[in-house]
């Protein structure tokens, strides 16, 4: 196991939001589930704990129950994953699979059906909102404040000023 693994608090929904992110990500897999026993506090037979892979990096997902701020663990919003894709066809499919019946924020985030905060990027995004050109940056800028879910070639016309 990597020395620090991201760790998702879900109310009851653990092994669902794990199985369907690994059905998103190539080159991902769930590892491990372990379930609770009689002596709860879920139902024994629940899954506790389910263990998984993104891309290679370790996550572990945990049905807690309610505790904490509503509706899901103990600091709802406080975690959120970031993705660098390759290019905009994969920030299509990731925004369009993982947005699908959560809630598209701006630049790039999004809250997927199980309450967990996604921010996907697409590779280059850096050299038009940061790039040496203030003045080309910051129409970058704004125009990546007017987006949802963010296009490169977009943030790279208003760049250019095109």
């Amino acid at each position: 196991m990597q020395k620090i693994v991201p760790f998702l608090w879900f109310n009851n929904q653990a092994e669902q939001a794990a199985n369907f992110y690994v059905s998103v990500f190539k080159n991902s897999k769930i590892t491990d589930v372990s379930h609770y026993g009689e002596a709860g506090p879920m139902p024994a037979g629940t899954a506790m704990v389910v263990e998984f892979e993104l891309e290679g990096q370790e996550f572990m997902a945990l049905n807690g129950g309610e505790t904490g701020t509503p509706p899901a663990g103990p600091y709802q919003g406080s975690i959120a994953l970031y993705v660098n894709c390759e290019t905009q066809a994969e920030v299509d499919r990731l925004w369009d699979t993982l947005s699908e019946g959560g809630q598209k924020i701006q630049c790039g985030w999004l809250t997927d059906k199980y309450g967990v905060t996604w921010n996907i990027v697409p590779a280059g995004i850096g050299d038009y909102i940061a790039g040496d050109d203030p003045e080309k940056s910051q129409r970058a800028m704004r125009a990546m404040m007017q987006m949802e879910k963010l296009d490169i070639d977009e943030l790279r016309r208003a760049y250019e000023g095109v």
